[in-house]
This record gives C-alpha cells, structure tokens and sequence, in this order.
C-alpha cells in the first residue's frame, strides 16, 4: 500500500512540475485603445557581470520613449561566468521590472555554454521577472530546446485574437557522431510541426489563419538564395557555402534595404522552417538577431526575415545601426510597421542622455549622416541588381 501511495505522490509532483514548466501566464496583451502594438525587439546583449551601464542607459532611454507592450529579449543575452549567471540575469531583467513592462526571450547558442544549463536560466527570468516575464515551456519535448512559446494579441475591445507571437529556441551547435562542431542549430522538425498545430488551432478557434511574426536567434539559412549571387564552384574563403549550393559576397541590394555587413549565419541544416511559415501566409515576419552588425530586411517567400542589430557594448557591433528594434502592429489592417532604433538617434536628440554614456552629439549626428549616405548608396546601385534580374542571373 505505502508503494502505491508513493508511486501515486511522485506522479502528481512529476504532472505539478510539467504544468509548472508549461503555465502560461494569465496576463491578456491587447492592443491599445489607438489600435497598435508596440514591440521592443532587443538582441545580443552579451555581456558578463557586471553588464555595460551604457546598455543599461539605452534600454531604460528606449523604454521611456517608446514605452512599448511587450520586450522580446532576441537571444545571447546572458553570457556571463556561470557563477554569476543569476546576478547577470536578475540585472537584465530589472529595467523591465522596474517599468512595469511585460517581455519575454528567446535563447541564442551562446546563453547556456557558461555550464548551466537553458531549464536552470530559464528559471532564473521566472525568478526575477516575476509577473512582467511572460515567457513559458509549451513545446518541451525536445531535449535541450527551452522557452519556445506563442503569445496572442487580444483585439483592443473584446476577446478576440487578432494577432499571434511565436517565440523559438533555434538551438545552440550542430555535431557530428565523432563530436566535431558542424555549425549552428536551426529550428526543428518538432518546432516547425508545434508552430503549424498552434496555427491550425488558432484556424479553428477564430475561423481564419491568424497573422502572425515569430522571433529568434539564428537566421534561417534561405537568406543566401535572396541576399547573395551563387556561384558554380566553392570559393572557399572567398564565399560561403550551404546546402550544397555556393555564395559569392555580392550582395544582392535590389532585394533587401538595411545594413548587410557580415555574412549571415544560420543553421548547418534546414527543416524547412521559412516553406511552413509561408505555407499559409499567416506568419508575416521571422526577427533575428545573432549577426550583430546587420540590420536588413529580404523579402522570402511572401514573408520577411529581419535583423535586428546588437545592442551589446561588449561584443562585436557596429557604431552605425547599433541599438534595438521597433516593431508596430496595427490592429486595424493586421500589419506591421519597423524601424532600427539607434543609439546615435536618441543621442542626437538628447544631450543629457549623450553625456551620460560619454557620446557627443556632433558624433551621434555624423553616424546618422553616415547612414543616410549609405542608404542612399545602396539604393543607387541596387539599379544594377534590377538590370541583372532581367537578364536571369542569380
């Protein structure tokens, strides 16, 4: 009798503790009484403990000017040694805590490689985000993939769900039966079947395919077909090779606006992530982060892929485009609306916020001087690129 009872206990603490690691939270994002939805999507911030004040000064500068819905923390964002992984996050997390304003992430391939593991963080955003972190495990049954979620966006005046948000652990390094690196994850096949059973219950529940963007870390791999010119043979260091085709570095600039500074890097294979999303033109958008200095926006398939630049001080970013990324959602038309927020812009606008991360205006006022200039660059010889998509050359 005392076997069976016990047996019967450990069942119950085990479903008390899979209803625990999947409990989405009771809070109803909706959007507001003008019709919009406001998303901060803040990438990269790898840093160590204790993090870069000027970080800090940018994310609470952004919060109070936008003063958005929801943050979606894109992946990398704790780095740090792992005996002061709970400190780097408790920090992190305190701006939005301190604001009052609901986020939740994503984890990128560098977040767990501190010797804690992605359950034990993720238990540390719980911890300290408190009732502001709306992040939860709905897809668990993949060993090693933690936090993938949706989030729905309720209409301003009554309970219907007008929108969708998937957020998608994309996965750390792939290796082989010897345990050689290959390269990076990619999503799924058990995440890209989860996403298309949470969108045909959405289907079901609303009476239509409910428009949507997910976010995470690493870019889907299809970028290269649309952002770079092939090339017949393997150039070696001279290009980049996936999936058994080759790239050369010309960039294709009639296809994408935005900042293209580094090749991007996504995942040693594809499952396919960007066909099932465009499968039923729902899924408008899939954001990025993990190249830092990039900021573009390729059309794929009838959805987009953007990036979202590195707001980190402590690794790699460029002084251009460096900062977060805005993104609006419109009730009325289901669509979106984005722009990179950089910190030369809020420096050149405030001077009080200048001084205090040790920027002069007159610096923050030439790199957005600089920026329109290559823009408009960009756009003059993406000309070429058009007379080259005549011709039929990819």
């Amino acid at each position: 009798m005392k076997k069976i009872i016990s047996i019967i206990m450990a069942a119950a603490m085990l479903m008390s503790f899979a209803l625990c690691a999947s409990a989405q939270s009771d809070t109803k994002l909706k959007f507001s009484s003008d019709g919009k939805f406001k998303i901060l999507n803040i990438a990269d911030c790898q840093d160590t403990y204790p993090q870069d004040e000027r970080m800090f000064d940018f994310i609470y500068k952004v919060l109070e000017k936008y003063d958005p819905d929801l943050v979606v923390l894109g992946g990398d964002n704790a780095v740090g040694p792992g005996e002061t992984k709970a400190e780097e996050i408790e920090a992190l997390v305190k701006p939005y805590v301190e604001t009052q304003t609901y986020f939740t992430m994503v984890f990128g391939n560098h977040d767990h490689q501190q010797d804690v593991d992605k359950a034990q963080l993720f238990e540390y955003y719980e911890e300290y985000g408190g009732e502001y972190f709306l992040g939860f495990n709905e897809d668990s049954e993949e060993s090693g993939r933690v936090g993938t979620h949706y989030l729905p966006i309720y209409a301003s005046d009554s309970d219907e769900i007008k929108y969708a948000l998937y957020m998608i652990d994309s996965g750390n390094y792939e290796y082989d039966e010897n345990g050689n690196e290959l390269g990076y994850e990619c999503v799924s096949k058990e995440q890209i079947e989860w996403y298309k059973n949470v969108r045909d219950e959405l289907k079901d529940e609303t009476g239509d395919y409910v428009p949507a963007i997910m976010f995470q870390h690493i870019v889907p791999g299809d970028v290269y077909d649309y952002l770079y010119y092939s090339s017949a043979i393997d150039l070696g260091s001279l290009g980049k090779s996936y999936y058994g085709k080759h790239y050369t570095y010309v960039p294709k600039l009639q296809n994408f606006t935005g900042y293209l500074n580094e090749g991007p890097c996504p995942g040693y294979y594809n499952y396919g992530q960007v066909d099932a999303a465009a499968e039923k033109g729902d899924v408008q958008a899939i954001f990025v982060g993990h190249d830092h200095v990039n900021s573009y926006d390729v059309e794929i398939k009838g959805l987009h892929v953007i990036n979202t630049p590195a707001i980190t001080y402590h690794s790699y970013s460029n002084d251009i485009n460096h900062g977060c990324r805005l993104i609006v959602i419109d009730e009325k038309t289901q669509t979106y609306e984005t722009e990179v927020v950089s910190i030369n812009a809020l420096a050149a606008e405030d001077k009080e916020y200048a001084d205090k991360i040790g920027m002069s205006q007159s610096t923050a006022k030439l790199y957005i001087f600089l920026d329109k200039f290559v823009m408009a660059l960009q756009k003059t010889f993406a000309v070429f690129g058009k007379v080259l998509d005549l011709f039929g050359i990819q």
